[in-house]
């Protein structure tokens, strides 16, 4: 198929699965249609294995969206199928383009809908066709309307076959739905990558290009490489040391000090914030470092040293932080922002690990961003495919803390464990169990498209 009936084909799709419906399962048909299209329409760009593990991911994710219907699972349906299309298209583009791109092409869409040159084939109508039309088509249409005319002022029963009915159609909603889903399917099929992009895409390599240009580039054009390389080995022997210092401190505040219960959830958010700049500020300063020439420096051995101790030390930072998060997790309960605190950490660990490959094999800053988004885009992908609030319900329970039944109300997809403990437990969760018990009615009666699974599977509840 070209282009344009692609575009055109995907609005009908779109307007079939919408048009009087409330989101659900639509989202996540319309996501499968487009993944098989382009598997199919572009199967010969399929060249390495990332792009079969991309359309599984996005298969995936549009049946995780199907079954809770979430924001997560949205996101990581949206951002599974953008990412295969970008992928697919442009694939020696870097991954890390594709956000920018979305928003460009999701306001440059508005304007480019109407540069028809770029989207519809230009056709040449022939004398022969142009002659069927008319003689075809159009001449018995215009008699036949005229006649119409005539014969309905002469007979009412006549004119009553053709216009006593009406269609049950909300030609107003239609419409708005199908602009919609023209609008969605341009941007995606018709997207458009500025040249800009290809040009600065060759900076965001993981390699350094012209090693020799490198290695003579200097950050302060006051200064050369020697005094450079010595600052550098300077400051980080410095914030090794303080580190050093603030890792004991941190850790005997922590572990050490009796710290009230009361005080327990601010302190805790104080030094997992500080953790987190600690880690933003670390990544920065190996950024500084090491964009260019002292990647292969010879005389740089010590500063690299430095870094990965820098490295490593702000890895033992991380640990007690998630210590310190456990222990509040034992007193209180596990809650989204903990596990959040948690995905954080961990993605910050990686970073770090990835930062010391950098430095180890003599990549730019790009690979840091170029591995990180992979890791990022997996990060959403976890939080869609795991019921996290059931989870957190299962084990607050089985350690019986942060069982308040408001706040367990609150939480997603948990309803068959919180109904059951509410009962036992003789519990209310007052108005939050309300409005969860009205959406859960609101979605088991909703139309079969604007379903999500989830709710169709869940038990009923006691009367």
């Amino acid at each position: 198929m070209k282009k344009h009936q692609i575009i055109l084909a995907c609005t009908a799709v779109f307007a079939l699965l919408f048009y009087n419906q409330a989101p659900g399962i639509n989202i996540s048909i319309f996501g499968v249609t487009l993944t098989l299209l382009i598997s199919y329409f572009f199967q010969e760009k399929f060249v390495d294995r990332s792009h079969l593990l991309l359309v599984m991911t996005s298969i995936l994710s549009c049946f995780a969206f199907a079954w809770y219907g979430d924001a997560a699972s949205f996101f990581s349906l949206a951002l599974s199928i953008l990412i295969l299309q970008f992928k697919t298209q442009d694939g020696e583009l870097k991954t890390i383009q594709v956000f920018p791109l979305i928003i460009l092409n999701g306001i440059t869409s508005l304007g480019r809908v109407f540069m028809f040159s770029q989207w519809l084939p230009e056709r040449k109508i022939h004398n022969d066709f142009a002659k069927k039309l008319v003689a075809f088509v159009v001449i018995p249409i215009i008699f036949l309307g005229l006649f119409f005319i005539v014969y309905s002022f002469g007979s009412d029963h006549f004119s009553s076959l053709f216009t006593d009915y009406t269609l049950d159609i909300d030609i107003f909603q239609l419409i708005l739905i199908t602009i919609l889903g023209f609008y969605i399917s341009f941007s995606f099929w018709n997207y458009w990558v500025p040249d800009v992009c290809y040009e600065y895409n060759s900076n965001l390599n993981n390699n350094f290009t012209d090693v020799s240009e490198v290695k003579n580039q200097n950050t302060f054009s006051f200064l050369d490489l020697d005094f450079e390389r010595k600052s550098g080995e300077i400051t980080l022997f410095l914030l090794n040391i303080m580190l050093l210092v603030f890792i004991g401190t941190y850790n005997y505040e922590q572990f050490f000090e009796v710290v009230e219960k009361a005080n327990l959830s601010s302190d805790t958010h104080e030094r997992v914030n500080a953790v987190i700049f600690s880690i933003l500020m670390a990544v920065g300063v190996i950024l500084f470092y090491f964009k260019g020439g002292f990647n292969f420096d010879e005389k740089a051995k010590t500063l690299k040293n430095l870094a990965k101790i820098w490295l490593g030390l702000n890895v033992v930072l991380i640990i007690s932080a998630i210590i310190k998060n456990s222990e509040y997790v034992s007193f209180f309960g596990l809650t989204y922002k903990r596990l959040g605190v948690y995905a954080f950490l961990i993605l910050a660990i990686i970073g770090l690990i990835v930062s010391f490959q950098k430095i180890s094999k003599q990549k730019t800053n790009a690979y840091l961003f170029n591995q990180m988004i992979w890791y990022f885009y997996g990060t959403i992908l976890l939080c869609s495919y795991v019921n996290w609030g059931n989870l957190i319900t299962n084990y607050n329970i089985s350690v019986n803390k942060g069982v308040e039944p408001t706040f367990l109300s609150g939480l997603n997809f948990n309803d068959d464990t919180r109904r059951e403990y509410f009962l036992k437990n003789n519990l209310d969760g007052k108005e939050s169990e309300h409005i969860r018990e009205q959406l859960i009615s609101y979605y088991q009666n909703e139309k079969f498209l604007g379903k999500a699974l989830y709710y169709e599977f869940l038990s009923k509840k006691d009367k």
